[in-house]
């Protein structure tokens, strides 16, 4: 339910403020007053297309600001969340205020609000849905859709079709989802069997080759050891012979440093200082023994004959480097092929399997499917019948006696998430006239009707928090407006609504009556909106009458209207 709409600098309306709140609400004012704004504007907050030209002349932008009262749980409270909005709750209801807001700037881009973050439109168009129902002369290509005309049908039969589509969709969306796996593995046998083949070709070649985590790179560095082979020997051998030379003659590291400590050790008695530094000499010939050591063991173990290890290394690398290439791009990754290899054959090689069982399957869901899309056919066949009926009897009374709307559901000869029915609504204008489509069968203020008789026979089952009408009383007037404002009244028990009018007859059952006023300067044209209330509202009502504010028939005719719809309007208080 929306509590309030703040209106700036659009069209006419230069700041306005709309008290809504529950039942009904009629907004009316004189001819160019801007009442249509009011639609525009809630449009706007609906995700509605923006336009420049709506931006009031002179004017920045446009704003429009919206406080709803929704459920603090539920699929509004979820969109708002996914947006990064918030919602406001209060009271022990399970109610709380969400908030949205739209701008248009004169160059005509458009930002949207929602629960007080920015957020895409398309986050408002997607909460209208749960919000609003519109329903204005170029809003009423919702009803001439097929899919929204099937969508009323549904709400009109209640819990008891809503239980058999909820089971028909879980069976479509699993048919659905069998048979196109059925038919990718149908369409891909060949080149999955050629991909089990590739793959059990090259499990079979790396089996073979068998290679070693790390095992490249532990190759690449022998082979550069032995490919310098001499060069190690000549380097380890002279640094041997500067160490420990096995010479007789010449003087190596370790005979220098004997040298040096045997003569401190001849004066340390003279100079105790002289002793650290003669066991620091001595500390050096272990080392540099050690060291001589070392290097003799890895002269050992360089080999003449390693060049035959040289070509089997080589070898190896080469192999392994086939594998990579067609493999890889990495050791690690041909290793990962064959670890992982087996369950993807495993997968592979059961197709025939699987293709055998999701046949069955998919022949069990169509046999299912069948049986349920008749089932829903049936309901909706049922409800077709007794929403004509009703909605004929409703036409009756809306100035339309000799029309009626006939509800026709057909196959449309392919299963959809919404069943298997084509329904139309036809408007037999008539009697003995040939049913039409409602969008060749009746003109905008026709349709209107036609979407209230709608509106009034469905919302005892499943209504609308907020509707919406602009011009529902467009062509009646007298006893026929007076049928409308009763019928609006009566929607008004189950849901808010809202109506932009021109008549009295419909104003006068309106519980929250709004006027647009139009002021201008001589220059500039601004309307803003006031609540109308005892004599302002009789005075508001006379002007509709009578085109006279003041006129004492009109006053006394207004008098009456009130009194008649005092009724209907305290049922919706």
């Amino acid at each position: 339910m929306i509590e309030e709409i703040e209106i700036a600098d659009l069209g006419v309306i230069e700041r306005a403020s709309l008290p809504l709140g529950t039942g009904f609400t009629a907004i009316t004012g004189e001819t160019g007053a801007g009442k249509t704004m009011v639609v525009t504007a809630l449009g706007l907050l609906l995700g509605g297309r923006a336009d420049a030209a709506t931006v009031r002349s002179g004017a920045a932008n446009a704003r429009i600001d919206g406080r709803w009262v929704v459920p603090e749980d539920g699929a509004v409270a979820e969109r708002v969340a996914e947006a990064g909005g918030d919602i406001d709750p209060f009271g022990d209801a399970g109610e709380a205020e969400l908030t949205l807001g739209r701008t248009v700037t004169a160059e005509g881009r458009s930002r949207a609000q929602v629960g007080g973050r920015s957020a895409p439109v398309g986050v408002l168009s997607d909460l209208s849905g749960s919000l609003v129902a519109v329903h204005g002369q170029s809003e009423q290509i919702r009803l001439r859709s097929r899919s929204a005309q099937r969508d009323a049908l549904d709400r009109a039969a209640g819990d008891e079709l809503a239980a058999v589509r909820s089971r028909y969709r879980d069976i479509f969306d699993r048919w659905q989802k069998n048979s196109a796996d059925l038919e990718t593995l149908l369409q891909d046998r060949d080149a999955r069997q050629a991909e089990a083949d590739d793959l059990r070709a090259a499990m079979d070649e790396i089996e073979q080759a068998a290679p070693q985590p790390g095992e490249d790179d532990q190759l690449a560095a022998t082979a550069e050891r032995l490919t310098n082979l001499e060069e190690l020997r000549l380097a380890a051998a002279g640094a041997r012979e500067a160490v420990s030379t096995e010479l007789a003659e010449g003087d190596d590291v370790l005979a220098l440093i004997e040298n040096a400590r045997r003569s401190l050790e001849r004066v340390t008695s003279i100079d105790d200082a002289l002793q650290p530094i003669a066991d620091q000499l001595q500390n050096l010939s272990y080392l540099a023994s050690e060291a001589a050591g070392d290097l003799s063991s890895y002269l050992a173990s360089l080999d003449a004959d390693d060049s035959h290890e040289l070509e089997a290394i080589n070898e190896r690398r080469a192999l392994l480097a086939t594998l990579v290439r067609k493999h890889g791009p990495t050791l690690d990754d041909v290793i990962e092929t064959l670890e992982r290899g087996s369950a993807r054959l495993l997968e592979l090689d059961t197709d025939s399997e699987r293709i055998e069982t999701l046949t069955e399957q998919v022949d069990a869901d169509a046999r299912e499917l069948a049986d349920a899309a008749s089932a829903l056919t049936d309901e909706r066949t049922r409800t077709a019948s007794r929403l004509s009926a009703a909605i004929s009897d409703e036409l009756t009374e809306l100035a339309m006696p000799d029309a009626a709307v006939l509800i026709e559901v057909s196959d449309a000869g392919e299963y959809t998430r919404s069943g298997r029915d084509d329904v139309a609504f036809l408007m037999r204008p008539h009697a003995g006239s040939e049913p039409r489509p409602l969008a060749k069968g009746a003109s905008g203020g026709e349709l209107s009707r036609v979407m209230l008789a709608i509106e009034v026979v469905i919302a005892a089952s499943d209504p609308v928090p907020t509707y919406v009408f602009d011009e529902v009383d467009a062509g009646v007037g007298g006893a026929a407006a007076i049928e409308i404002g009763r019928r609006l009244a009566r929607l008004a028990q189950h849901s808010q609504v809202i109506v932009v009018t021109h008549l009295a007859q419909v104003a006068a059952f309106a519980t929250n009556h709004l006027s647009v006023v139009k002021e201008s300067d001589g220059f500039v044209t601004a309307s803003s909106v006031t609540r109308l209330d005892g004599d302002a509202r009789t005075a508001e009502m006379t002007r509709l009458l009578s085109g006279l504010a003041d006129s004492d028939s009109g006053r006394a005719h207004a008098e009456e209207l009130l009194e008649l719809a005092r009724p209907e309007t305290q049922m919706i208080g």
